[in-house]
């Protein structure tokens, strides 16, 4: 049953044999931090951040190589990690779990077909945000390049999380100790155990391929692994059980405007603006607490009344409205950084738009319309952590 469906085992796959080499590469976002941890003592041989990102190596830099002259060269390190680092596994799905100070999540790791369609003409797995071509593209080449997935997208069922959660906690127990567990840097634990073939397989796979299946995180990954056209996406499959929707903010860069001159900018194109004491983020849509040098200020968005579809999603209003038309920023360029909840903004920050989380509520009304989100507006943890498991594609 599992091998012909949607939802299927990993074929043949590589599961670490303890930590995964390197720097956490799911502490890196923005290229700039990636080619600083690459850059650093050791961090460009054997670590999984040089596999996922080998044109950013002080190698490929100092050579000027792109992706494509930088393919060949994380195919070498990605050999040499599954020799020293993994062992061989096949046909196998991954109980996994992870428990943290950012939420719990039990769930399958496996392997999906993002092209997958239900009997009523829907996509199994429905993209939740836009996404952005460039970012697609680079995934879709090094996706086609490497032949392997080293990241698993986060997937939540539309019904019948609670079912999955106990499915998976009853085979982790059968199953006794994982095959991995580790602490990440955030302090969250991820446990990872192997089911082989047979009837428990079979139930676990059997339930996932009756689900619709919305994509929490890794809207990027889903559309690259569409457009690699290899019909196969590493994903954790969840129901939670206590998933968190957490805020994605906006940091502007290098555009050389200071808090007088957003607040300036901002009432001209009619926006309230107000100075005021409190740095922390706004709990509830409609508000933006900006951070500026030493000063914040509060932006109340518009109604924009029946010209706005419900719900409205806070992020693409601030993309359009204070960033592109009062600011004259392209929301598309370098300037504007999506910068998630508890991540430092960085160097070369002007300012930092702090939006308030979106209600899940308000994921799954956007879902149930058939709309998409914009891009970077959720925040969903915890999250797999990344080359635990490496899935052939």
């Amino acid at each position: 049953m599992g091998m012909s469906g949607w939802v299927r085992p990993v074929r043949d796959g590589w599961v670490a044999r303890g930590g995964v080499p390197g720097p956490d590469v799911d502490e890196f976002a923005e290229p700039d931090r990636v080619i600083a941890a690459l850059a650093a003592a050791g961090a460009e041989r054997g670590s999984l951040l040089a596999v996922q990102h080998p044109h950013r190596t002080p190698t490929a830099l100092a050579s000027g190589f792109g992706l494509a002259d930088a393919l060949p060269i994380a195919r070498t390190a990605l050999a040499h990690l599954r020799a020293n680092h993994y062992r061989r596994v096949h046909q196998v799905v991954a109980p996994y779990r992870v428990d943290g100070p950012d939420g719990t999540a039990h769930g399958l790791l496996c392997v999906v077909d993002p092209e997958a369609v239900g009997p009523d003409g829907l996509s199994r797995v429905r993209h939740t945000e836009e996404v952005y071509p460039n970012v697609v593209a680079e995934r879709a080449a090094m996706l086609a390049g490497l032949g392997c997935a080293t990241s698993a997208a986060l997937l939540v069922p539309v019904e019948g999380g609670p079912v999955l959660t106990q499915l998976v906690d009853q085979t982790c127990a059968d199953l006794g100790d994982p095959a991995v567990s580790i602490v990440d840097s955030g302090g969250r634990r991820h446990q990872l155990w192997l089911q082989g073939p047979g009837p428990r397989q079979d139930e676990l796979i059997a339930w996932a391929q009756d689900q619709s299946l919305l994509v929490a995180d890794g809207n990027h990954r889903v559309a690259a692994a569409t457009a690699a056209g290899r019909g196969a996406l590493l994903a954790l499959i969840t129901g939670g059980p206590r998933l968190r929707v957490g805020a994605i903010h906006r940091a502007l860069v290098g555009t050389g405007l200071d808090a007088a001159e957003l607040a300036r900018r901002w009432r001209a194109a009619g926006l309230a603006v107000s100075q005021v004491s409190d740095p922390a983020p706004p709990l509830v849509p409609g508000v933006v607490v900006v951070l500026a040098g030493d000063t914040v200020l509060r932006v109340t968005l518009p109604d924009l009344g029946a010209l706005e579809p419900e719900p409205r999603i806070d992020h693409g209003l601030v993309e359009q409205l204070l960033v592109r038309e009062a600011l004259g920023v392209d929301p598309d360029g370098p300037a504007l950084r999506p910068l998630p909840a508890g991540r430092l903004p960085g160097p070369g920050v002007d300012a930092v738009l702090l939006l308030a989380p979106v209600p899940y509520a308000d994921v799954l009304a956007v879902h149930a319309e058939g709309q998409r989100m914009p891009r970077k507006a959720t925040y969903f943890t915890p999250k797999p952590h990344s080359g635990l498991l490496l899935a052939d594609l």
